[in-house]
This record gives structure tokens, sequence and C-alpha cells, in this order.
């Protein structure tokens, strides 16, 4: 199969492609890179000339606020439309969700519409925001969802702009259009399988692809401090909960500061970030989901032990009676709680490390996930 993946979102679309390769498909993948994080794109759409520095943000900001018009958004479309002609004869677009290719919604509506006419089937990943996602977690009766804290205080609207957007009139009509031409929408996870189950055109759970080749199991001698790494993106740290990490940081650190080593980063590019939990016993990813998302999934991979979505919802699907993650809730007290049970028993940590390792193994292998996304495709 010929194969075009648009957008990329925490290195997804780049390890399924892998996966389709070793498979014997032929793969293109158009993006951005996914902004700080810069993934490898064939084509890239990204923008050079009104993103980079600070008098050009700043100017970016000033037209945006006095306007409305993001002309990022509006140079990335321009970029896109001279590689338009050529994204034609394919057997497969995927797009990674419905504003994959982040120009304007009222033109991406034309380029959406125009790769449906020039290729032969389209499919919508459903992974990061999007509308369905949003509208649903605002009504959710789960105990805590990724809006939590918008919904417990609106005084936080301004740190969920991102969010909000969805909700936008034009937002909601580049996500019908989107979905009009889609086959079918496929859950990466947990949390985007739970807003999807009334959805007619909602597949199976098809788990995140991860090349493991890719990612050395490292391990950490116990006869030293435990390490615990805290990686903090600004843009989403209310989102993630990383404030409520800080909390129970704070917590541990009055008991057992001689005991502990704490690493926090911020906002690296992804090839330094994933080296930088490399000494780490302990990593902390996110604290509102209910399964894993890439940093998470590529750590425990490398056999750490990591606080993140793990709790009856993915044990449940996944039919697991042990632990191969610590589920991380919105309570500080509670994550502190089952950081010092990990202190205080540490052969724990690589037990659950081989058992995080072995779950990655088995569900997230990017060659058995991109077979499941070939024969998702062949079926609609």
């Amino acid at each position: 199969m010929n194969i075009l993946l648009i957008g990329e979102y925490s290195r997804f679309h780049n390890s399924l492609k892998e996966g389709l390769i070793a498979l014997g498909h032929e793969v293109t993948l158009v993006g951005t890179g996914d902004d700080f994080k810069k993934f490898p794109v064939d084509v890239d759409i990204s923008p050079r000339y009104t993103m980079g520095n600070w008098f050009v943000t700043k100017i970016r900001r000033g037209i945006f606020k006095i306007t409305g018009t993001d002309i990022t958004a509006i140079e990335i479309g321009n970029r896109f439309a001279k590689a338009l002609p050529e994204l034609k004869n394919y057997d497969v677009v995927q797009l990674i969700n419905s504003w994959s290719i982040r120009t304007t919604p009222s033109r991406e509506q034309k380029f959406i519409k125009k790769l449906a006419l020039q290729n032969k089937k389209m499919f919508l990943s459903a992974c990061g925001t999007d509308v369905y996602w949003v509208e649903d977690l605002l009504t959710s009766t789960l105990p805590y969802h990724m809006l939590t804290p918008y919904v417990n205080d609106k005084n936080l609207a301004p740190k969920y702009q991102g969010a909000m957007r969805y909700l936008k009139s034009e937002y909601k009509a580049l996500y019908e259009t989107v979905m009009s031409h889609a086959e079918a929408i496929i859950p990466t996870d947990m949390d985007y399988y739970l807003s999807l189950r009334k959805n007619i055109k909602a597949t199976k759970l098809i788990p995140t692809p991860i090349n493991l080749s890719k990612l050395d199991y490292t391990t950490t001698r116990e006869d030293q401090k435990i390490v615990i790494f805290h990686g903090i993106n600004r843009q989403s740290y209310l989102k993630k909960g990383n404030d409520i990490f800080e909390k129970a940081l704070e917590i541990i650190k009055k008991s057992y500061s001689d005991k502990i080593e704490i690493i926090t980063v911020e906002s690296l590019p992804y090839s330094e970030y994933i080296k930088a939990y490399d000494r780490a016993h302990i990593l902390l990813d996110q604290v509102y989901s209910h399964d894993q998302g890439y940093n998470a999934l590529e750590a425990m991979a490398k056999g750490k032990v990591v606080f993140t979505g793990a709790g009856p919802h993915f044990m449940k699907h996944y039919n697991l009676t042990e632990p191969v993650a610590i589920d991380a809730t919105p309570d500080p007290n509670e994550i502190a709680f089952n950081l010092e049970k990990l202190i205080l028993n540490p052969s724990a940590i690589p037990t659950i490390g081989k058992s995080a390792k072995a779950f990655v193994q088995k569900y997230h292998d990017h060659i058995e996930v991109a077979r499941e996304y070939v024969t998702i495709w062949q079926k609609n």
C-alpha cells in the first residue's frame, strides 16, 4: 500500500511509519514535526518566517490580538498548498486529528476536500485534543480527566484556550468535514476510546506504536539514591498535572531528601528529552489520564517505573492483575504515598520496570500495531 500520514503528535506517526515500512508499505509523512519536539517529516510544512525569535513572536501575537489572524497558521497553509498537488494517488490518507495540517480551519476544510478527492481512502486518528473529545469531557462522569482543572475552576480558561478552541464553530465545521470524508476514526488509547464509545465510525482501540529498537533498556543501580524524573511542558502544565506532581515532590523531599535525587527539565526537544531521564528510576508523566501517552510508554520500554494513567479502565481492558505502571490520580498526597512506598522498598522498582517493558513489547510493538492499522484500512 501507498500511505500518506498527515500531522505528528509525540512521535505517533513516525513510529507507525517505521512499522509500515517494515511490512513493505510505502509511506510519506507530512507535518511540522510537532513544533519544538522537532520530529522528522518527509514533507516539511513547518513555519520558517513567522516563528523562531522573540521579536517575530511578539509581532505575531500583536497581529493575532488585533485581527484574530494567526500568521503562522497562514504560512503553514501556504507551504501545504505548494505540496498538495503532489499528495495524490495514495491508497490511504490518515490524519493525526481533525486539525492535522494546522492552518486556518476554513482553509484546512478545502485542503481536506482536495485530499479526499485525489486519494482513495481517508481515516482519522483519535490522537490529541479534538472536537468530540472536548465536548465529551465537559459532560463526562469520569472521576477526573484532562479538563478537570478547568471544569472545577473556570478562571483557568486562559490556560485552556488550546482545548477550548475546538468548541468554536470553525473547528466544529472542520471536524464535520473530516468525519464526512473519513471511513473510520481510530482511538489510540483508553482516554479517546472512552469518549468515542457511541460514535458509529469508531473502531476498536489500537494501541500506540512504539519502535522498541530505538530504545535501550536502561538498568539503574539499587544502592544509590532513587532518581525521580519530572519533565514539564509549560504549554500543558495544568492539563498534564505537573502542578500536582510538584506538590507531591515537595511532600517527599521533606522526609526523604537524603534518599532521592529529583531531575526536572522543561520543554526539551524529543531527542534531548529521551536521554535526560536515562539515569532515572521513576518518571512522573501525567495525572489526569486513564492510559499512557508516548513519553510514558517509551519510559516503560526502558524499564522505568512511570506515574501515569493506569487505573481500572486500563487494567480491565488489558486484563492486567499486576501493575505495569503506577496510577497517578490528581491527589498529591496519594502520589507522595506511592513514591514513599517505592523509596522504602526499592526492590519493587526493577520488578515493576520489567513488567512495564514486557507490557510495551506485547501490546505496543510498532510492527504489530502497523499490521492492525493495515487490517482496519483494508476492511473499511
